[in-house]
């Protein structure tokens, strides 16, 4: 079928760090780096969907823009694109609006989805010509066809009109094929949306969608297109928390431990309870998986989520021994900043770092991201900084804290990051990880 029309999709991919102190501390920190990488390399999910959601008289052209040029721009408008859809994180949504509004001035309709856009749909709507909030795969196909009619409206919402509520039995195979594989050290696919729990400062687990499991045999023909792409792949799951439903989760692990792959993903502490699910995570050679341990502060971790993470804070060390037992690593997630905080919990955490079996760790700081209730706890007190969008980078100070100066929070933040990824803590963690993947090896064979 000959193509009529034509979009492209640009994902505002890649890490930002505000502070130049941070960011130019960052560049030698090797573990701080090392991540950075993977995470600015990783393909946006979201648009890959959308164009297998996108009709076949459309042609599809996808794009990454971690940095952009003049250059860029003039290679996009030499495309000559009907729509141009960005996917963009609240930290790069200034720079979309700046893009948006050169694109719009070419006479090229612009739709902008994305986290920012389904908190903020109203003020993104003074951007774009269409915003999508929330789910996309039903409203990408109404949008594009309302395009057709001329009929295009400001804004398609899967949180208010419950026609666009997708049921993931109908997914479709991401379009994998769009992408410069070469490019990619990992892959991502997703096997569920959404989160049941809520914690405070996350602007994920209810921003886009209720908690949602994927049909297994729809996930078993992700992998395989993958797999058709790429001979040994590393799969990133873009789950909020894959195991919640262990039931269902061991199901999953014994389709991936059918792959020769190597994975990651993100999960609760639960996990340690269950030996039987840590048993098919080392044998679907599961690499790591990152746990929101969120503090060292027992207060902090309190105030989270109503206490949910609390019940489990004193076995955290006990249970990331269990999980690393079976040879699958743990990258422990700490957020600084919280208003029980203070210095000592800095000293605190760079201390439980240090001496803990954490094969990984990564350290930030408290976000009030749109319309979370952190956000709207801060924004009543009136202790959101202004204008901060481009400084929701999880290493960036976006309010005023409680025991520390907007300056104070930075310099602690900033000698903790320095400590924690020294080369020698680096290399100690490094050597928990091989040793820890060793055992994961033993208990295989056996």
């Amino acid at each position: 079928m000959k193509k009529t029309r034509k979009v492209i999709l640009i994902a505002m991919s890649g890490v930002r760090v505000v502070n130049e102190r941070l960011f130019n501390t960052g560049l030698t920190l090797p573990g701080f780096v090392d991540r950075s990488k993977v995470i600015a390399s990783l393909p946006s999910l979201g648009l890959l969907t959308l164009a297998a959601h996108t009709p076949e008289h459309w042609e599809v052209v996808y794009k990454e823009l971690d940095t952009y040029s003049e250059n860029d721009v003039a290679e996009l408008l030499a495309e000559k694109p009907d729509i141009i859809a960005f996917s963009a994180l609240t930290a790069r949504i200034y720079e979309t609006y700046e893009l948006s509004a050169r694109f719009r001035k070419k006479g090229i309709t612009v739709v902008i989805g994305g986290l920012h856009a389904s908190s903020l749909p109203n003020e993104v709507q003074e951007h774009a010509d269409a915003v999508i909030q929330g789910e996309g795969e039903i409203i990408w196909g109404k949008l594009l066809e309302d395009y057709e009619r001329n009929m295009l409206k400001p804004v398609y919402s899967s949180l208010s009109n419950p026609a666009y509520v997708f049921d993931l039995k109908d997914a479709r195979v991401p379009k994998y094929e769009l992408l410069d594989i070469d490019k990619y050290n990992r892959l991502t696919i997703q096997t569920t949306r959404g989160c049941p729990y809520h914690c405070n400062f996350c602007a994920a687990s209810r921003t886009i969608s209720s908690y949602k499991k994927k049909p297994i045999e729809l996930i078993k023909k992700e992998l395989d297109k993958i797999f058709e792409i790429w001979e040994e792949p590393f799969i990133e799951l873009a789950d909020d928390n894959t195991f919640v439903d262990k039931k269902w989760s061991k199901e999953l692990l014994k389709l991936f431990g059918t792959y020769n792959m190597k994975w990651f993903t993100e999960t609760d502490i639960t996990i340690a309870e269950d030996e039987e699910l840590l048993s098919l995570l080392a044998a679907s050679n599961c690499m790591q998986v990152l746990i929101g341990l969120e503090s060292v502060n027992s207060e902090s971790v309190k105030s989270v989520d109503d206490g949910w993470k609390y019940t489990h804070f004193d076995d955290y060390e006990k249970a990331i021994d269990k999980i690393q037992s079976f040879g699958i690593t743990v990258n422990g997630c700490f957020v600084l900043g919280f208003d029980s905080d203070t210095k000592e919990t800095f000293r605190e955490t760079q201390e439980y770092i240090k001496t803990s079996n954490l094969s990984d760790v990564q350290i930030t700081l408290l976000t009030p991201f749109p319309c979370t209730d952190l956000y709207n706890q801060l924004k009543q007190e009136g202790r959101l900084l202004k204008d901060y969008w481009d400084k929701c980078t999880l290493f960036d100070v976006t309010y005023v804290p409680k025991n520390f100066t907007v300056e104070e929070l930075e310099n602690e933040f900033q000698d903790l990051m320095t400590n924690v990824y020294a080369e020698d803590l680096v290399e100690r963690r490094r050597s928990i990880l091989k040793e820890t993947l060793s055992k994961r090896n033993k208990l295989v064979t056996l």
